[in-house]
């Protein structure tokens, strides 16, 4: 009889601890996956005007993401191509055997092209009115600078996003603001119940503002200065190119020797 009671006492004391453990722990998880001012609560909350704020700003970050890596990949692209210049480009017997050693789709080849094409037809009345020089000239200026506005397309976008993005986000929060300043009206008081979710959600379109603007303002310097980097290559080249094509040898660079140019 003594067994069977101290067995008795012993399961219920395992049953009670074990209660005691998993009640805490149920309700922790019952509070973790109801959370009433979490993002998802403020979405359903605030209604169109939320939902359409948090879909406008996730648009201007995905876009702006897009952009970086694009931008990037290009500029990576052309930076590679630019230190391989030596190797496939100048060392080459000729301007012409030298770009079909490039990339049809580089840059550097269209620059050369566009060179080349241009000194090929600089003939008939051309003659009497601009020199080779100067049509050679104008033509690889604009070559360059179609490279170089190709180079800058959608950074506008970033630098619009990084500057509006945090006045959506203010959108949202004025919005947010209101709606908690109605629902002290209608309750009477400023109770923490009838103001922690407007509120709460006043405060996450803040922050989403925020994490749109900051990456985007960053990766627009961050491309701006690879961008300078990038065009001073391109106008080098373009230079060396030209002074090839009128003296029959690449421009010398100061405390660089210069290296082996391709016959015309």
């Amino acid at each position: 009889m003594k067994n069977f009671v101290s067995r008795a006492g012993l399961a219920a004391s395992v049953a009670l601890g074990t209660l005691m453990v998993s009640v805490p722990a149920f309700a922790a998880e019952e509070i973790a996956t109801e959370n009433p001012y979490g993002l998802r609560a403020a979405l359903e909350q605030g209604g169109p005007i939320a939902q359409g704020t948090f879909a406008i700003l996730v648009l201007m970050s995905l876009t702006s993401w897009y952009v970086i890596f694009t931008k990037w990949w290009d500029q990576r692209k052309l930076l590679i191509e630019a230190k391989e210049l030596d190797k496939k480009f100048w060392s080459a017997p000729s301007l012409k055997d030298g770009a079909a050693k490039l990339d049809k789709n580089s840059a550097f080849r269209q620059i050369v092209d566009d060179g080349l094409r241009a000194a090929d037809h600089h003939e008939g009345r051309l003659t009497d009115s601009i020199d080779k020089n100067e049509w050679v000239t104008m033509s690889m200026a604009r070559s360059t600078h179609s490279i170089n506005a190709r180079l800058q397309s959608g950074l506008a976008w970033l630098a619009s996003v990084g500057s509006t993005s945090p006045f959506v986000g203010l959108f949202g929060t004025v919005v947010g603001i209101y709606r908690a300043l109605i629902n002290i009206g209608v309750a009477g008081q400023a109770s923490i119940d009838k103001v922690a979710g407007p509120v709460g959600e006043a405060l996450i379109m803040t922050a989403l503002g925020l994490a749109v603007a900051v990456p985007a303002v960053l990766g627009y310097n961050w491309l701006i200065r690879r961008n300078k980097d990038v065009q001073d290559r391109l106008n080098n080249f373009s230079a060396d190119v030209h002074g090839y094509m009128m003296s029959g040898a690449r421009v010398a660079r100061t405390g660089v020797a210069p290296a082996a140019a391709p016959k015309a």
